[in-house]
């Protein structure tokens, strides 16, 4: 019987959410130039905090990497300026996941403010490392990109941000996003219960770096220049858990 009643609800759920995707795509038709850019700002700072909301509201786990991984993105897309975007945006996602995973491995052992910490100083150590590499190697610090049109902009980010709302929804109601709330009220318990602590806060976390890194590579077409300061800027970070913060803190 429960299950039955449920059936109409996750339909419902799946209806919503394509009657919104379809009047936001339809929206560059009648908005101004001036209104497409502030919905591209929307849809980042969307895609940023349901990302971080995915790993950090139900687990407990402060992260203040976020902009290290949009940074990634920004950065790919300058070096890679001359492949098709969709490849740019595909590599710049899977460096961010690589680079989640990698800090997953090193620090998911650390709790509460050294964990947040460590991710904190992992933005500034990127930060500082892409400083001293333009300006002792490249001889410049920052670098030209082409522009895209805001309204390819828009589609783009728009397209990230539905994948990343999907993904979201389908881990919240997956057997991770149930391991992830247990993680959440006590880690020793959950391992007692049989869950793979590490590997679940692991796998999670490097799965929201993915989308990090997407959205840093859209929105880098919309500058026309970008240097360390810009794509790792710490506020990044902190407007990201601020969104959170003020929400109800979980998706």
């Amino acid at each position: 019987m429960n299950d039955i009643r449920a059936i109409p609800k996750r339909y419902f759920h799946i209806f919503l959410f394509a009657i919104v995707l379809i009047l936001l795509a339809t929206m560059p038709h009648y908005l101004s130039p001036y209104a497409v850019i502030v919905m591209i700002s929307i849809f980042m700072y969307t895609v940023l905090a349901v990302s971080w909301n995915v790993f950090c509201a139900p687990t407990n786990y402060l992260s203040l990497a976020t902009a290290a991984f949009f940074g990634v993105g920004v950065y790919t897309s300058a070096v890679l300026q001359a492949l098709p975007l969709p490849v740019v945006i595909l590599i710049a996602g899977l460096l961010s996941f690589s680079l989640g995973l990698l800090v997953g491995l090193i620090t998911l052992r650390l709790r509460g403010m050294y964990f947040a910490i460590f991710t904190f100083g992992l933005s500034e150590l990127l930060r500082h490392a892409m400083i001293w590499y333009e300006v002792n190697i490249t001889r410049t610090v920052g670098r030209w990109l082409p522009l895209e049109t805001p309204v390819t902009v828009y589609y783009y980010m728009l397209v990230i941000l539905a994948i990343t709302v999907l993904t979201a929804y389908l881990i919240g109601r997956s057997k991770y996003g149930l391991a992830l709330r247990s993680i959440g009220q006590s880690e020793e318990a959950s391992a007692h219960m049989g869950i793979n602590v590490n590997r679940v806060k692991i796998i999670t976390f490097a799965i929201t770096c993915f989308f990090m890194g997407a959205a840093g590579t859209v929105m880098a077409t919309r500058w026309s220049y970008i240097d360390p300061a810009l794509a790792f800027n710490p506020s990044v970070t902190f407007f990201t858990a601020a969104i959170i913060s003020g929400s109800s803190g979980a998706f």
